[in-house]
């Protein structure tokens, strides 16, 4: 499916929104040490926090979960505030920042998850895990896998709302949380979980490459938002010391992957690309190489969106139709 839209550049975009990612922007770049290391100070200085609220902000209240504070592993809980039904699903949710940057209870991710809340009517979970270069592979999976069991090992307990249908899971992410969302959902397939069961994935410009340069890449080299460079840089600090790009956390169904989905119960699963972004490729092969794999699995496609446009919920012609989308990907799977 193709969705067009007006917004075909960064210069398009509100300043508000432009004089945020701006901001931030400049914060990832002189937070970066030579060394390949971040100076967290710096960093934080730009990303700020918004904290948890028990009373309605846009139709929504959230609180934060703890679940192992000695690796600050939280989940961050939405609810709406509207009138509820009584079968809710649930949405865990893997914020961006390509494994390094960002948090659960980053202004933009708290926005984005009420935002999701709010549309779709579901329980959302946004995961707080661990980052890099600090804390490589695979720990953001296992801390991510580790809130996943921690949902179905609590599920009758009063960490959860009564009304939330854990039958009705859907696991979702974008950018890096994206790559995240499929690789703890193949975690979940294999591991088999008892309270919890997976009916969706939604992956919203997944954070997936390897060592070909595509297309996409090639033309896209210094896109706004996401550069290839920094890329690059971003999966150096990610992956194993001595590891290319086609590890199978980078390259997830590549000739180095160990996974085999076509054995795997794999989820219904809605892949979000946008034309602008020079992921693009990268997404698209994704997409296909779970239908070569038996699959099911749908292409919502937006040619002249940038990477994270998600993030600007100004730009309604945008944000609102992934919204819808999201929406409607529920809807199908739940009935």
């Amino acid at each position: 499916m193709s969705s067009n839209n007006p917004i075909s550049n960064f210069q398009d975009v509100p300043w508000k929104q432009r004089f945020y990612r701006s901001m931030l922007g400049y914060g990832i770049h002189f937070s970066r040490r030579s060394d390949g290391t971040i100076n967290r100070f710096i960093m934080n200085l730009f990303d700020l926090k918004a904290q948890p609220s028990k009373q309605p902000i846009d139709g929504v209240i959230t609180s934060d979960t703890v679940v192992d504070a000695t690796r600050n592993l939280f989940f961050r809980l939405f609810l709406p505030s509207f009138e509820q039904n009584t079968n809710m699903p649930l949405i865990v949710y893997f914020h961006g920042g390509g494994f390094a940057y960002m948090s659960a209870n980053s202004i933009a991710f708290d926005d984005l998850c009420r935002n999701l809340c709010k549309k779709t009517g579901a329980v959302i979970i946004s995961v707080n895990y661990r980052l890099s270069p600090e804390h490589k592979y695979p720990s953001q999976y296992d801390d991510g896998f580790d809130v996943l069991k921690f949902i179905d090992d609590n599920a009758n307990t009063k960490n959860f709302p009564s009304n939330v249908n854990l039958k009705q899971c859907f696991i979702a992410g974008d950018s890096a949380g994206g790559n995240l969302a499929h690789h703890v959902t193949v975690k979940a397939c294999e591991y088999g979980l008892r309270n919890v069961k997976l009916i969706g994935l939604i992956a919203i410009q997944p954070f997936f490459g390897g060592e070909e340069r595509t297309e996409s890449e090639n033309r896209l080299v210094d896109a706004p938002v996401l550069s290839v460079k920094g890329t690059d840089w971003l999966w150096k600090t990610f992956l194993p010391e001595g590891s290319d790009r086609d590890h199978p956390a980078c390259n997830v169904l590549g000739s180095k992957s160990v996974d085999d989905i076509r054995r795997l119960k794999f989820p219904a699963t809605m892949v979000v690309v946008g034309g602008v972004d020079p992921l693009y490729d990268w997404q698209i092969r994704y997409y296909e190489g779970l239908k070569k794999c038996g699959k099911e699995a749908y292409l919502i496609e937006y040619p002249n969106a940038f990477h994270s446009f998600y993030g600007a919920p100004e730009l309604k012609e945008y944000s609102g139709l992934l919204m819808e989308e999201v929406k409607d990907f529920i809807g199908k799977l739940i009935k």
